[in-house]
């Protein structure tokens, strides 16, 4: 039986499918698609199956920086504030510290020291710059009359030692800070010695101290000094001579002032 079309008729027509932009053929046999009933199988709604559960977030963790914020400015005087930070769990830091270290010398003081954080000793001790750079630390303050027993507050921005004696993270110090702040605030100095990066990070938001010690500057409605830090004396006994430059600086301001 002859076929219907002959092949110039086929070959037209497959030119017009690719023309249409047929790419591929999907049967061994034509379909006629507009004669086909409404139950097609392709026209056929999909088979509804069980909507999978929602999966719920977990809640967000507390926010280290706004609970320590809520928990300094809770702090009506200084021993309140240290009970605050003995409280706080949220610093990964407490975990593996000995001791808190919260301050060392007169609360009434016009000068308040701002370290960086606990060493070894300090941790031992409870007390902050009590190891050799403590130690050189009250050298220096003696040269110009002053001394931790009767004219100089001690703090730091950590009071926890960090492992191996690493530096702080930022969000360590971020953590930190409100703490801090609120130190400052409670013991109201005249003026702020900060000693070293990490305390002019915490209080000034920059580093450099090479750059930034002995230039005097204004945070926490204070003056601030920037100075190195007597770790990096002890290293670098060269910079003695811009540590007294900037400890004649402390004198004199007091002495103005």
């Amino acid at each position: 039986m002859e076929s219907a079309l002959d092949h110039r008729t086929a070959k037209a027509l497959l030119e017009w499918q690719f023309e249409l932009g047929a790419t591929e053929a999907i049967g061994d046999s034509p379909v006629d698609r507009f004669g086909l009933p409404g139950t097609a199988p392709w026209l056929a709604r999909p088979r509804r199956t069980a909507a999978a559960p929602l999966s719920v977030p977990a809640p967000a963790p507390d926010d280290p920086v706004a609970a320590a914020g809520a928990a300094a400015s809770g702090a009506a005087t200084l021993a309140d504030l240290r009970d605050a930070l003995a409280a706080f769990e949220l610093c990964d830091l407490k975990k593996g510290a000995r001791s808190l270290v919260f301050s060392d010398g007169v609360a009434s003081s016009r000068v308040m020291i701002i370290g960086e954080a606990p060493g070894r000793d300090e941790d031992r001790e409870g007390r902050p710059f009590v190891g050799r750079a403590g130690q050189l630390l009250d050298r220096m303050l003696a040269a110009i009359d002053l001394s931790r027993e009767a004219s100089v507050y001690i703090t730091n921005v950590l009071p926890w030692r960090p492992p191996q004696n690493r530096d702080p993270k930022p969000d360590e110090i971020a953590m930190m800070r409100p703490f801090l702040a609120r130190h400052v605030e409670l013991a109201a100095p005249e003026l702020i010695v900060l000693m070293g990066n990490i305390s002019c990070d915490a209080v000034l938001g920059r580093r450099g101290i090479l750059r930034l010690r002995g230039t005097w500057a204004e945070a926490m409605g204070r003056p601030v000094l920037p100075m190195v830090h007597p770790a990096y004396l002890l290293r670098t006994p060269s910079a003695k001579r811009e540590a007294w430059a900037d400890l004649l600086s402390l004198k004199a301001r007091l002495r103005d002032g």
